[in-house]
């Protein structure tokens, strides 16, 4: 055990910045340390599924992807239940008083108006840095699915910024580890 503990203490210190930086990028900073923390938790319980250093950091990324999903399938059987309890009491519910930020940059805008789909590619490669097969390896397709996903979302993106205002263009999110 003190073999796998030590393995699993190196894995966190080289990854969990990078995983913190990953889930802050999709959500708030406090759910952020808690998607990280999560997702630790599920590399340690599933650690002999965790594959070799070139290819953990994008797996890690993929169980993070996962992580908020799960708790909002979680937090969505609690409300039922709470609505069931609240029924039964005869209750109404209290208005939902939580509201969003509006992003302030243009290029954020434009991201905001593509798909969950479009934006998470996009975010994969240019804000985690990760090249065509390890972003595949993250959403679960082939590289050459993902770079055809890429590219259409791209041009979406130019289009959406077009829209926002001339002359800004997404250079961040260039293609790695892929033509173009």
């Amino acid at each position: 055990m003190g073999d796998d503990h030590d393995r699993f203490s190196e894995l966190y210190a080289a990854c969990y910045p990078d995983v913190l930086r990953f889930a802050a990028r999709r959500t708030d900073a406090d759910q952020a340390r808690d998607v990280a923390a999560e997702t630790f938790l599920i590399a340690w319980r599933r650690f002999a599924d965790v594959p070799g250093e070139a290819e953990r950091l994008p797996w890690l990324y993929g169980v993070a992807r996962n992580v908020p999903a799960n708790q909002l399938r979680g937090e969505r059987r609690r409300e039922r239940l709470g609505a069931q309890i609240r029924s039964a009491r005869r209750e109404t519910p209290a208005p939902d008083h939580a509201g969003g930020v509006a992003a302030s940059l243009d290029v954020r805008a434009a991201l905001d108006r593509l798909s969950d789909r479009d934006r998470e590619v996009l975010q994969l490669v240019a804000w985690e840095g990760l090249d065509v097969a390890a972003a595949a390896m993250v959403v679960g397709c082939s590289p050459r699915t993902l770079a055809v996903r890429l590219h259409r979302a791209r041009k979406r993106l130019e289009k959406a910024l077009a829209d926002e205002g001339p002359g800004i263009r997404p250079q961040s999110f260039e293609m790695r580890g892929a033509q173009s």
